[in-house]
């Protein structure tokens, strides 16, 4: 059983965080960054899997890496760039590597990357990802063949609490999990009062679920988010505090622990997703008292 899933399982508030593998061979950026997470706080850490299509070192790589600075890895795979034979083939090799947590994305198309003459598979989405992974916990692979020893991931997904349309992004979390969903995270939250609604909603699925924490930079980034990211909305009185303040990186911070601190009533745990702003979560984490 991995850290993550114990924690959620004896109902501790449960912190995650992200890190991105490098676009390159030289992992001494991952590992300085790393250092700024407290590893007392964050109790698994999520390798991201080519995100926006952009092509980097091997998330299962990374996340060896990863544990071997003394981190507990949240391997994040897509289907956007491999068939069930080989997601399966990387699904053993993880097993076998140690890697206990998987979050399971269908991923972003291919026009969203650096590569854009490459040719997407999408053979699965995400919830039949997800089943697939739960058949091999099962000790079978998909054509139904008995393997010479199963995996045992604790198996993730995610969901947009704030989407426009809450009743279908409840359907789909409630496919997810009839699939072998166990966790959750979620797409940045900003809106409490439409955040908890979703949250009591979803929590009856008895999974956990993790709110998704983006720091704000300045008030041109959360227009930026209210504009291009669907799901996503930063109120109108968020961004002018972030346009009135005189340090607007530190007020990101004290907004995003703010957000944590209302959760930490009646939620599961938070995710805090990184753009370059590892110091900032590790300044953050620091302050809240979790």
């Amino acid at each position: 059983m991995s850290r993550l899933q114990e924690h959620i399982n004896s109902g501790n508030f449960v912190i995650t965080a992200e890190i991105g593998p490098p676009k390159g061979t030289d992992v001494s950026k991952v590992v300085n960054k790393l250092k700024f997470y407290d590893k007392e706080k964050i109790v698994s850490v999520n390798i991201t899997d080519n995100q926006r299509a952009v092509m980097k070192m091997s998330p299962i790589a990374t996340s060896c890496i990863v544990k071997e600075q003394g981190y507990e890895p949240i391997l994040q795979l897509t289907c956007r760039d491999r068939n069930r034979i080989s997601l399966q083939s990387e699904l053993l090799g993880a097993s076998a590597l140690g890697i206990k947590n998987i979050l399971a994305l269908t991923g972003d198309h291919i026009s969203a990357g650096d590569h854009k003459d490459a040719k997407p598979v999408f053979d699965l989405d995400s919830v039949t990802l997800i089943r697939a992974i739960h058949t091999l916990n099962s000790g079978y692979d998909m054509s139904g063949n008995k393997l010479a020893g199963k995996t045992d991931f604790f198996v993730g997904g995610v969901i947009n609490p704030c989407s426009a349309n809450m009743e279908l992004q409840l359907l789909r979390l409630e496919k997810k999990v009839k699939a072998g969903l166990q966790f959750v995270q979620t797409q940045a939250v900003y809106d409490l009062d439409v955040y908890r609604e979703f949250y009591n909603e979803a929590s009856k699925n008895n999974i956990a679920v993790l709110a998704g924490i983006l720091l704000l930079k300045s008030a041109k980034m959360a227009r930026f988010l209210n504009a291009k990211v669907p799901g996503v909305k930063v109120p109108d009185s968020l961004i002018d505090i972030l346009d009135n303040s005189a340090d607007p990186v530190k007020e990101g911070i004290e907004i995003a622990k703010d957000i944590i601190l209302s959760i930490k009533e009646f939620g599961h745990g938070v995710h805090l997703m990184s753009i370059a702003q590892e110091k900032e979560i590790g300044e953050l984490v620091r302050e809240i008292n979790i």
